[in-house]
């Protein structure tokens, strides 16, 4: 398709004397106004912005809609070519162009557009959960049909294990790290409704058997939050973690196809939508997703191996290799049984979790700098046999073959990253668990794909970002107001 639109773009240049010259009527600026859309398409951003000076003077101040059109694209064009002040003049000119006409969805594209390009479409996260305080500060694109997060900072804050157990004696550390990641936060400039304070699912699940307990933390926590229109969500199931993190982690084109599955220290949680889902919008009911959610992770697992006792590592892999297999022949068996069809039925699924970042970081440190990583079943076989036998050499990878300076730094700091995430028997834990999800998503009657999604452990916020997006998008145009936030 762009060959043929470079054949056509080819043959229009040969008219070059016809488009020389301004516009001499709204019809004939209209056509020039097409023209440099398509010659945006291919890449010719300052071919574009001359055919539109011409068309300019034939709309403006006669037609707003048409002069409304030429200044978005003189934005986006001026943009191409990396000239921000200019691309953001001309695209706030459109916005209001478009207030005045009540195409209050145009002007809400443009000024999404806008916040992008000023650095301003910034979305933050704190997770407040029984170990931890997750801060995650970034925006998102996607690519290789998977998400790129543009991370400004990420953050863990350890919490006291105090926090959940006793409320009214344990708030201070709790309290302190919620301060620290607000501070984090308001360097940005971020709009309240784009900042998520939620207790995480394990948290909340944990905090709900007993509700004044639950009641007098999100108390505590509410004085530190900044003003009244901040929230911390306090109904973050695990079905509905799972279903953020899926929204974050899979983009809506390959729903149809693909499944979600993170592997967390507390819980495994996942799931997929229907086909049709990703034809419809994000908010209420119209979306229909499936669960997957696990209450084991690989703490829980590593609590179950030692036991109240100590053990050497020789003793601890022995261990290790039994629990898992009974707890995976035990809770795994709907997957391996088919019982479960529609799941069986997407080809791909998008890993997340330490263990997974892990296995990347050691056997694929050359791939640093790519969002989504395949991953075969022989890379899991082949990581397990590493930690169980040869767990020194695995964690100190060579990177002398890596010779491009940024990609080897990205590629250090991935194996640092994964040397302090997870012990030597974390990492056991883990890749016993690792290797007992795919073999049971994995048949020969339904192969599968493994793709590792970099930074799906924050994808949880990417999720409730979309949702809230789409939702200002849809209640923006069913009011007729404009937002400009």
């Amino acid at each position: 398709m762009k060959h043929i639109i470079i054949s056509l773009v080819l043959a229009i240049f040969c008219l070059t004397p016809l488009f020389a010259q301004q516009a001499k009527s709204a019809l004939q600026a209209v056509h020039y106004i097409k023209l440099a859309n398509t010659l945006r398409e291919v890449d010719k951003s300052q071919e574009s912005i001359s055919l539109l000076l011409r068309a300019m003077p034939a709309v403006q101040s006669k037609n707003l809609y048409w002069e409304a059109v030429a200044n978005e694209l003189l934005g986006l064009s001026y943009n191409d070519i990396k000239d921000t002040a200019t691309a953001i003049r001309y695209l706030e000119l459109a916005r209001t162009q478009y207030t005045k006409l009540k195409y209050v969805a145009s002007g809400w594209g443009v000024n999404e557009i806008i916040r992008n390009i000023s650095g301003k479409n910034v979305y933050a996260g704190i997770q407040v959960s029984k170990t931890a305080v997750r801060v995650a500060i970034f925006k998102t694109k996607y690519e290789s049909d998977f998400y790129e997060k543009e991370i400004k900072t990420t953050f863990d804050i350890p919490n006291s294990p105090l926090l959940y157990a006793n409320a009214s004696n344990a708030i201070t550390p709790g309290r302190d790290a919620l301060r620290v990641g607000l501070d984090s936060i308001s360097r940005y400039n971020i709009p309240s409704e784009r900042i998520f304070i939620v207790f995480s699912s394990d948290l909340d699940d944990d905090l709900g058997q007993t509700p004044l307990r639950q009641q007098a933390l999100y108390q505590q926590l509410s004085r530190v939050l900044p003003n009244t229109t901040l929230r911390i969500d306090t109904t973050l199931t695990p079905a509905r973690e799972a279903e953020l993190f899926t929204i974050g982690t899979l983009p809506r084109k390959v729903w149809p196809t693909t499944s979600a599955l993170n592997l967390g220290s507390t819980q495994t949680m996942g799931g997929y939508f229907d086909r049709e889902a990703s034809r419809r919008n994000y908010t209420g009911a119209n979306k229909s997703f499936h669960a997957v959610t696990i209450p084991i992770g690989i703490t829980t697992l590593v609590s179950r191996i030692e036991g109240k006792r100590s053990s050497n590592m020789d003793a601890f892999r022995r261990e290790a290799q039994r629990i898992v297999k009974n707890v995976a022949d035990s809770v795994l068996s709907p997957y391996q049984s088919n019982r479960d069809l529609s799941l069986q039925q997407r080809s791909t699924v998008g890993l997340g979790g330490d263990i997974t970042q892990a296995l990347v970081a050691y056997l694929y440190p050359d791939k640093a700098n790519l969002a989504a990583v395949p991953i075969s079943i022989e890379d899991v076989e082949r990581f397990k046999r590493a930690v169980l036998t040869d767990y020194k050499s695995l964690i100190q990878p060579d990177l002398r073959s890596i010779t491009n300076p940024d990609l080897r730094n990205r590629a250090e700091k991935d194996v640092t990253t994964a040397q302090n995430q997870l012990n030597e028997k974390q990492l056991i834990t883990g890749a016993l668990w690792l290797s007992a999800l795919v073999t049971a998503y994995h048949s020969e009657a339904s192969p599968k794909r493994f793709v590792f999604v970099r930074n799906a452990g924050i994808s949880w916020v990417t999720g409730k970002f979309l949702e809230t997006i789409n939702y200002e998008y849809e209640s923006t145009i069913a009011k007729g107001a404009m937002y400009t936030r």
